[in-house]
């Protein structure tokens, strides 16, 4: 059973993040009509703050079990509610470290070369298909 524990936390955390995702994104979709992705700009921005808060307790060790908590909420929830949010806080650790070429490469290139691919999955999918 111990060796079942890590995908266990892992998975019920992605089974409630991904429907906190869905239930935040749909109710704000409803209530708020517009262009804008709304949505999901307020789940990637109030993951962030949850990770910000979650990789603090946990690297600090205020929490008992922190290798439990973070296979649970940080990449069982958080990285089913949004990638993004480990995106970022991983940014915020390199320019830490003052790692800023890095940081602004990664921020930079992950921004450019997703657009690029989602480009070239839809015209694939287009020719494929």
């Amino acid at each position: 059973m111990s060796q079942l524990l890590p995908y266990l936390l892992v998975g019920i955390g992605g089974f409630l993040g991904a429907n906190a995702r869905f239930v935040v994104g749909t109710w704000i979709g409803s209530t708020v009509g517009t262009r804008f992705p709304l949505g999901t700009f307020v789940v990637n921005i109030s993951g962030c703050f949850l990770i910000g808060v979650l990789g603090t307790l946990i690297m600090e060790r205020l929490v008992a079990r922190p290798d439990h908590v973070q296979l649970l909420l940080a990449i069982g929830f958080l990285g089913a509610y949004t990638t993004f949010s480990s995106f970022e806080f991983e940014n915020h650790a390199l320019f830490l470290d003052g790692e800023w070429l890095t940081a602004t490469l990664n921020i930079v290139l992950s921004v450019l070369l997703g657009l690029v691919a989602v480009r070239l999955g839809v015209l694939a999918a287009k020719a494929w298909f």
